[in-house]
């Protein structure tokens, strides 16, 4: 069985799954011809870190036509998750000396060679102490990120990052030795899990003293899927994490009052995203049935004037627009600070979030992708401008 040959390697590819057979080989003999193509002096090497998968993915990960790139692969040990995985990733890489690393989903279906170019070179050649993906996605792909963690990361950090949690990204030396020294404590938490992403991009904003990147990788296809059916437990555990963070990096944007453009590396392509589809109806329905069923603690946390706001929908469409979703955001983000109440917030926020994006698909089925991400950066705006009100309750729910 191949496995690695060396002690040291200058770039590792990361690759974390589970039950990825049918797209994990594609994945390693692109990203074997990427390392060959733009880093051919380098040495490199590919490591899968799978989550005990009973589908044979080991077997197909080792089976990938490698172009002589050594392979290795293991199951990972602690918490079941993707943060576990990379964690272990991480903490090889460092073991192998590398000073980079890049971490590709493994059910990518639209991975590029130049994606390892676009992910690394910013590290070696930019001064990049991480790299972020830079995407074109289908409009109804990311709902996640659209309607929460980027207008949030946004707002809070002053860092303009369109994929925060886009699941492909470039790690410097700086950083991976910043991951792997954090308290067990942190792995213990969501951020084992699908908490990672938006967790190792909130600590670079924050604590790497390089730059942070975006690196332009054109269209994004993988596995998607629909958010009022599938998205729960990531949901949750994204969400959770950065509620969470906010915490910890309090001090930081309360005094961030400049946005930047976190820089673009190559250039952006259009692109023909896979379509997606959604289930509209259920959205709704399932958001009247999450404010029927917890309208008491709706009064509790979100004060009369937004509860009476919700009240009404969930008597006619049950999906929330703009302004009364940032308002709904800053308050539950606000009281996530009780420990004791989170699990019931974000219990609370998960039906609000499928009246929101039914509100997205609703007022955008019939534009182009281009006017749905104008949609985006509108919310981003109301996102902005209510930070000081963010603030102010803030300081009010601590009291």
């Amino acid at each position: 069985m191949p496995g690695l040959n060396h002690k040291s390697y200058d770039i590792v590819i990361g690759i974390p799954s589970f039950n990825n057979s049918n797209t994990i080989k594609y994945v390693v003999e692109t990203a074997a011809k990427g390392l060959g193509q733009f880093f051919p002096s380098l040495r490199g090497c590919i490591i899968n870190s799978d989550g005990g998968s009973t589908d044979n993915t080991e077997k197909v990960f080792y089976s990938a036509s490698s172009n002589g790139t050594d392979l290795l692969s293991f199951r990972y040990r602690g918490i079941s998750g993707k943060g576990s995985a990379m964690r272990s990733i991480m903490e090889k890489a460092l073991t192998l000396d590398a000073q980079a690393v890049v971490f590709l989903d493994s059910d990518l279906r639209s991975v590029e060679p130049f994606w390892i170019d676009r992910l690394a070179r910013p590290i070696f050649e930019k001064n990049a102490a991480y790299v972020t993906p830079y995407y074109i996605r289908h409009k109804y792909d990311g709902t996640i990120t659209n309607s929460i963690c980027y207008p949030l990361t946004t707002t809070l950090y002053g860092k303009k990052i369109r994929q925060p949690i886009g699941g492909d990204f470039g790690v410097g030396r700086e950083m991976l030795d910043y991951y792997t020294s954090v308290s067990e404590e942190t792995w213990k938490s969501d951020v084992s899990r699908f908490g990672i992403d938006i967790w190792m991009t909130t600590s670079a904003i924050n604590e790497a003293r390089g730059s942070i990147y975006q690196a332009a990788l054109g269209t994004k296809i993988h596995d998607v899927k629909d958010p009022s059916k599938q998205l729960g437990n990531m949901f949750r555990e994204v969400v959770g994490t950065l509620f969470s963070l906010m915490q910890r990096y309090e001090d930081f944007w309360r005094a961030v009052t400049v946005y930047s453009e976190s820089p673009i590396y190559g250039e952006v392509a259009a692109g023909v995203p896979e379509s997606v589809e959604v289930d509209l109806g259920n959205m709704i329905l399932k958001c009247y049935e999450g404010i029927k069923e917890q309208e008491a603690f709706i009064g509790e946390i979100l004060g009369s004037e937004i509860s009476h706001e919700l009240f009404l929908l969930g008597k006619t469409n049950a999906m929330i627009d703009d302004d009364l979703w940032v308002r709904i955001i800053y308050r539950i983000a606000s009281r996530y600070r009780n420990v004791a109440l989170r699990k019931r917030l974000i219990e609370l926020l998960v039906p609000l979030y499928f009246g929101r994006v039914a509100s997205f698909v609703s007022r955008t089925e019939e534009k182009t992708q281009e006017d749905a991400e104008k949609e985006t950066d509108r919310l981003l705006e109301k996102f902005v401008s209510a930070k000081e009100e963010l603030m102010s309750i803030w300081e009010k729910s601590s009291e």
